[in-house]
Formats: structure tokens, sequence, C-alpha cells
């Protein structure tokens, strides 16, 4: 089939790259040409695993392009995935649909024949009847459609070709045959395609990604119980999750989730409830306890080195909101960083995907290239992100400073083992063996 991913941000990159992949013809559009550039110059704009040899290997096959040329992108496609971002209004839990409409518009002005309108970004829902609206005033025949994407950030790729689930939602039936056979090499290899109305569809991504985040802030505040109480959330957390009902994912206590969806998706559904007059207050409470987190993460840091900061060494291990990808979209690193550099704290940071433009005008915070330079005379260890090079350090010959600390947020290391180590050891919703 031939098609039109407009976007190619992470949404529209990876799925684009991935049809073509399967076997269709995939034009890419973007208006940044530095972006379309990089990327026909075989560069990806994003950090993912596996993303650069696809790319090079459907461009080399002449199945993938991409282009600036928005009338011959559209011209020439037959199904049209609209792929741009719809960020939250800034100082509002409101979704800006701005980008989505100026795209359906764009589509309209230089479509000569009737189209699939496909949205995979993340929209409220309801956000369909208005791009059918909008059609219906220029008055043009298009199918205006539903297709949510659930790629993690990471693992996208994998996630692709192996979809928990294949969502397509229409108010018309033939759709779903066309959809069918795009996705069919996925189905044949046991993906469910699941049909229902284009609202059901929009609310299916949100209600999705609110209950994931729900059950991450859930363990997050059970951990605050089991620090004060003496229980090991791993205990509960394994004891929960061997309930069918429940099941153990997203149940590890950490950091607040943070990334290009949970935040963002969370309050973009409780925006659409309170238009419809609904109060999703378990959702706002999800909300509040999520930006809660941090805070309390960051006076963790108070109790282990004292109340002044001031000239402590703190180093970084992980400033992204999760491994395998370099993305620092509401990652916890984002508050705790700066505020302990303001405090008077000499913070230092480590990252596989490299050094954030979000840092680089804060005083006193340095990147460094590898664990070692970045460890090696520091008073605190914090390890914010489970990349997997941080999963097996040993701090002893890291460290030069005999009396440093390590701060655990994922849980990576024993508490007993560090303890044998005589290594200071704090970690999240587990009993302190200092």
């Amino acid at each position: 089939m031939k098609l039109c991913m407009i976007g190619t941000g992470y949404v529209g990159l990876v799925s684009g790259v991935c049809f073509a992949d399967i076997g269709n013809q995939v034009i890419c559009l973007d208006k940044d040409k530095n972006k379309i550039d990089k990327l026909n110059s075989g560069i990806s704009p994003i950090y993912e695993p596996g993303l650069d040899e696809l790319i090079k290997k459907n461009f080399t096959a002449k199945r993938l392009s991409f282009t600036t040329n928005i009338n011959r992108a559209i011209s020439s496609s037959d199904i049209i995935f609209i792929c741009v971002g719809t960020p939250t209004k800034k100082g509002t839990i409101k979704v800006d649909l701005s980008f989505v409409y100026k795209c359906t518009k764009e589509i309209l002005k230089y479509s000569k024949r009737k189209k699939i309108i496909v949205t995979k970004s993340t929209v409220p829902v309801g956000t369909g009847d208005e791009i059918e609206k909008i059609v219906k005033r220029k008055k043009k025949l298009f199918t205006i459609i539903s297709n949510p994407e659930f790629l993690r950030e990471g693992e996208a790729i994998r996630d692709f070709r192996y979809p928990d689930r294949i969502v397509i939602g229409s108010n018309e039936k033939k759709p779903f045959n066309i959809m069918k056979k795009l996705y069919a090499p996925l189905i044949n290899k046991g993906s469910k395609f699941f049909a229902t109305s284009r609202r059901g569809a929009e609310l299916i991504k949100y209600a999705s990604n609110a209950f994931l985040a729900t059950k991450i802030t859930f363990i997050n505040e059970l951990a605050n119980l089991c620090e004060k109480s003496g229980v090991n959330i791993e205990d509960i957390s394994l004891g929960m999750g061997s309930d069918s009902r429940i099941g153990g994912r997203f149940l590890r206590a950490g950091p607040a989730y943070g990334g290009s969806c949970f935040p963002k998706d969370t309050k973009g559904l409780v925006s659409a409830a309170e238009k419809y007059k609904i109060n999703l207050s378990v959702v706002k409470s999800v909300i509040k306890s999520n930006q809660e987190r941090v805070n309390l993460l960051t006076k963790r840091v108070h109790k282990i080195l004292g109340s002044n900061l001031k000239n402590k060494k703190i180093s970084f291990l992980g400033v992204t909101f999760k491994p395998n990808t370099d993305d620092m979209r509401d990652s916890s690193s984002l508050k705790m960083i700066p505020y302990l550099c303001k405090k008077g704290a000499k913070v230092r940071y480590y990252d596989p995907s490299g050094e954030k433009n979000e840092f680089k005008r804060i005083k006193n915070c340095n990147y460094r290239n590898n664990i070692k330079s970045n460890c090696n005379d520091t008073d605190l260890v914090v390890l914010l992100t489970e990349w997997d090079e941080f999963k097996s350090i040993d701090f002893k010959k890291v460290v030069k400073n005999t009396k440093f600390k390590v701060y655990d947020l994922r849980n990576l290391y024993s508490a007993e083992e560090m303890k044998k180590k005589k290594i200071k050891y704090y970690s999240v919703g587990r009993p302190n063996t200092n």
C-alpha cells in the first residue's frame, strides 16, 4: 500500500519505517528540512535501538523516502497518517490540537481524490468528529479513522512487530477491511485486531495510559509506606503481581513517571472528561501524587547528605526518563538536578544517550562521558535510569572517596550485598540496612 506519515517525530518515524519494513511504500513528510536532510543521509533524529538499521535497509530498498514536499507526499498516497504532536497547552491540562487540524487542512488542499485519513496522534475523544466537520466544510469525501499507537520508547520496533492489539476505530465498515489488509503481516503472526467506533479507539489510548500511570503511582505510594514500616516493596510487588487479575508489569517502585505519554495523556483524559462534566477523581489524584513524587525523592537527598548541600558532589547515573531512549520529557532529573545545583551542590551526570541541552546553562552542572569520570570522587551516586551498563558497577573501584553513598532509585542492587561491601546504600521502598 502507498502510505504517507505526516510528522517524523517518534510515532511517525518508527511507524513509517516499520510499515515500509513489512512491504509498503512509505513517504515520511516533515516541514523541518534539517531533519529530512539528516534522514535522507541515514541519520535518525531520535535514539531508538535498531531504528538506524531499519531506516538504511528500507531506504536502500526504495520502500521508504523522506520529503518536505507536501504536495508529492499527499497526492501519491492512499492512506495518510497524522502523526503530529498533541502537547498540553501551557499552564493548562488541555490538549493542543492545532497541529492536527492544520494538518487536516493541508491534506484537503493537496488531495484530488478520496483517501483514508488516520489519526495516529494521541487525541481526545471526539477529535475525529471535528476532523470530519473540517472535511465536510470543504465538500470533500474522506474516510476518517482512529488507529492509536502503543509503542514504548526503547522497545518500539518490537512493539510494532508484535503488538498486544491493533486498535482501529471507524464509523464505517469498509475501512476495517482495508486496515486489516495493511496490518495482515502482524495479524498473521497472532496480533489481535480490535475493531471499535472512532470515539472508542480514541478513548482506549487515553484510558490505557492513565491506568498504567495509576499502577506506577500506586506502587510508589506503597513504597513510601514500606520505608516507614520496614517492609520490602519488592515482596509487595511480587505478591500483588502474582494475582492474574493484577499482573506484575508497572509495579516497580521508583521515580515519578515521565516521557511523552503518561504526563500528557493523564491530563488530556481529565480535560476531556471535564468537557462532558465528568469528574475523574482517581486520575486527578494520580497526577498530583506523581508531581509530588519528585519533591519527596529530592528531600531524601537532603536526608542522606544533610541539610547543607553546598559543595557536596553528586553524580547522577542516567537522566532520561527510562533506558534505551534519549527522551528527557518529564524526567525526574529535570527537577532534581536544577534544585540541587541551586542549593550549592556540584552535580555531574552521565547518560549513555549523551549530553543534554537542558542542563548546559545550569551552574555547577557538568556532563561526563563515562561512569568512572562521573563518579570517581563523589559524595553521592544517584542511580536514576536503569541502563544496562549501570546494573553491575563495582563502586569500590569506580569511586575514590571512601565515604561515598549510593541512592538507588531503581533498586538495581541488593541492599545486603552493599552492606557486606561496607557501602552506605539507600533504595526505594526497602528497609534501610545501614
